[in-house]
Formats: C-alpha cells, sequence, structure tokens
C-alpha cells in the first residue's frame, strides 16, 4: 500500500510563514509529506444570513468533492465562523476514516475574547486543530486522554490544555491503520 500524502488547501489569505508552520509540525505528527496549495470558493453559497455563519457540512462536502484526491488527505482551512446545524460554533470537523476535513481560525484568536493578541499561540491553536480533523480522516476517534490532540474540544480553553501530539493508544493505532513502521 501507498502512504497516502496530505494536502493543506487554503481558502482566504493565510500568512506563507504561518501555513508553513502548519505543513511543518503536521508532517512531524504523521510522518508523511505535506503539500500546501491555495483554493478558491465562492463562500457566499455556504453562507446562512440567520447565523451570520458558514455551513461546515455544505463545506466539508464541497472539499470532498472538488478538492479531495484518492491518494491525500485534504485539509480545506479557512478564517471563517463556521457551524454545523447541532452546534453553535466548531473549529472543525472531517469524515471519519474520510479523505477530507476543514479547519478554521476564526474563533481561536484571544481578541475574539478580549484577551490580548497572541499570534504564537493561535498557531498553536490552529496546528492543534488541523492534526486533530486529519486523525479523524484516518480513522481515530476523540480520546479521553486529557494531553491527547484527539481529545474532543468544545472551547479555546479546551485545545490550549492538549499537546499537539497523539497519545501513545490513538499513535498505535494510526501505525496500524496505515500500516507505518512504529516510530
Amino acid at each position: 500500500m501507498d502512504l497516502p500524502y496530505i494536502t493543506l488547501i487554503s481558502f482566504g489569505y493565510f500568512d506563507a510563514d504561518f501555513l508553513r508552520n502548519v505543513a511543518e509540525a503536521v508532517k512531524k505528527e504523521f510522518l508523511l509529506n505535506v503539500n500546501i496549495k491555495e483554493g478558491h470558493l465562492d463562500l457566499s453559497e455556504f453562507y446562512d444570513p440567520t447565523r451570520r455563519q458558514y455551513n461546515g457540512v455544505k463545506l466539508v462536502h464541497e472539499i470532498e468533492n472538488v478538492f479531495s484526491s484518492d491518494s491525500s488527505k485534504t485539509i480545506g482551512i479557512f478564517n471563517v465562523d463556521i457551524f454545523i446545524p447541532i452546534l453553535t460554533y466548531i473549529f472543525g470537523q472531517a469524515f471519519l476514516n474520510g479523505r477530507t476535513g476543514i479547519a478554521s481560525n476564526y474563533r481561536l484568536s484571544n481578541e475574539r475574547y478580549g484577551i490580548k493578541m497572541n499570534g504564537g499561540l493561535v498557531l498553536e491553536r490552529f496546528i492543534k486543530e488541523v492534526i486533530h480533523e486529519l486523525g479523524h480522516t484516518f480513522g481515530l476517534i476523540h480520546c479521553h486522554l486529557p494531553s491527547c490532540v484527539m481529545r474532543s474540544s468544545t472551547y479555546v480553553e479546551d485545545i490550549d490544555q492538549k499537546s499537539m501530539h497523539l497519545c501513545l493508544n490513538c499513535r498505535n493505532e494510526y501505525n496500524k491503520m496505515i500500516n507505518h513502521p512504529e516510530a
């Protein structure tokens, strides 16, 4: 079996260094090649004016149908407020054991919560979210260990409490799923 590769597709403006840092962290965590691409979507098609947010269900399906390939895991990255119908907002979502996910940094900045700006913290939070969503595409479910990146995050404080890494159990599951030699 050929190892998959990971593609990060940015929709909207992201600083090149920011994207490179995310890609490097993802590459280190999954031990797979990571490509960065720029994508273009008319986001107005996904905007829900009653919620003043973007529909994450529709967005992830669009990424799946238009931007994914069979040999890669693809994460669409956004800077818009996304939701799914049963939640007020989400940081990201992915198809479990699929090939596609999305992540947004819209709600990850301190300024949104009335706290002093911290670009490094936004980057760290976003890396965790991208790795988390990619974990789902590899078949990993939410982990109960507080420090595991696969732990569910409802609030940014939840993201801050976990590490950027898979715990030993999730790492072993990941290695089994892709027939990766033990790292």
